[in-house]
């Protein structure tokens, strides 16, 4: 079994990530988180770059969805303006959002990529959902105690990943 912590892969921004690619691995649609993902906390934009790369995406025949912890107010505004599906309060890292959006996208877990920012809730949830796992680098520095919490506990996991995969 896979480790339930690391990623299949991690890149810095989502734009990084090559479209083409994954529909070459038999990926035919990707769940997306949203903050510090495809924009920053409580930002109403996406990050530089995104609509560009969706734009990519859409056009390497990939289904879209929008998958978050957050509340509908934050997310339905904000996956509206991107023209994509979506499921709020995802309660991740439990695998039912992830497998809602990929029921969403008429696609099985097998065929669908999961790309999101943190460890213990992307990379966990994607895992128990069996979806393939793209992990970003975050955005920007989330405010708060529990945010910073939760980046010192993913720091050793991360080295960890890093001397471990294959180069």
């Amino acid at each position: 079994m896979k480790n339930p912590f690391y990623p299949d892969e991690r890149r810095r921004r989502i734009t990084e990530i090559d479209p083409a690619a994954l529909a070459a691995r038999g990926i035919r649609g990707i769940i997306l988180d949203v903050d510090n993902t495809l924009t920053t906390h409580d930002n109403p934009r996406p990050a530089p770059g995104v609509l560009e790369w969706l734009e990519r995406t859409r056009g390497a025949g990939l289904r879209l969805i929008v998958l978050s912890n957050n509340h509908p107010e934050r997310v339905s505004p904000f996956a509206g303006m991107l023209g994509l599906a979506f499921e709020a309060d995802g309660k991740k890292p439990l695998p039912g959002g992830f497998l809602r959006a990929c029921a969403h996208m008429g696609l099985s877990p097998r065929e669908t990529a999961a790309v999101g920012d943190q460890i213990f809730t992307d990379v966990i949830g994607a895992r128990l959902a069996g979806v393939f796992c793209l992990m970003v680098d975050p955005i920007e520095p989330e405010p708060g105690w529990f945010f910073r919490l939760k980046r010192r506990l993913e720091r050793p996991i991360l080295r960890a990943y890093e001397r471990r995969k294959p180069r």
